[in-house]
């Protein structure tokens, strides 16, 4: 199965600055699958909580036999272990890693909370927001212009070219 994951960072940390976070991460991805492309990394304002640093953002495609749910408490485990803390900070604020899984096989689902919401939080997929960010939207169209939104039926370049066209 095919997963677009959406990367990001604007702390440094134990790894370095937010360029060796995002390649920490994708190494630590690679454990769960085979990382098929990456994408060029791209400093951003922050959104939402602009009080803080700029974030370097990215994307790629994880080929992985995991499900789901399973792939989203993978990634969130690969957050904690590089020191994030979501419990901490608020939401939109400041994070050493941000591992957000977009897309998975063209799936469109509401799948709900497991037993310990904290590490298998419920998972809605297409990432209900990915078509309003010009971070998240940019560096995928970069690595897979032609992958389709499921819920919309627009491709990646297609939902780019949507915002680059509005107001």
């Amino acid at each position: 199965m095919t997963a677009a994951i959406a990367l990001g960072s604007n702390l440094n940390s134990a790894y370095g600055d937010r360029a060796a976070n995002l390649r920490e991460a994708v190494r630590l991805i690679g454990a769960l699958g085979q990382v098929r492309a990456v994408s060029s990394f791209s400093s951003t304002a922050p959104v939402g909580c602009t009080s803080q640093p700029d974030f370097l953002n990215a994307a790629l495609l994880l080929e992985t036999a995991l499900a789901p749910q399973p792939l989203l408490a993978a990634l969130l485990a690969i957050e904690r272990a590089m020191g994030r803390d979501r419990s901490s900070v608020p939401a939109k604020g400041p994070r050493v890693i941000d591992l957000d899984l977009l897309l998975y096989n063209g799936v469109i689902a509401g799948i709900p909370a497991g037993p310990d919401p904290q590490t298998h939080p419920a998972l809605t997929l297409p990432h209900p927001a990915m078509h309003t960010r010009r971070f998240v939207l940019a560096p995928l169209a970069e690595i897979a212009p032609a992958l389709l939104h499921p819920a919309t039926g627009r491709t990646v370049a297609q939902l780019l070219g949507d915002l680059r066209a509005g107001p």
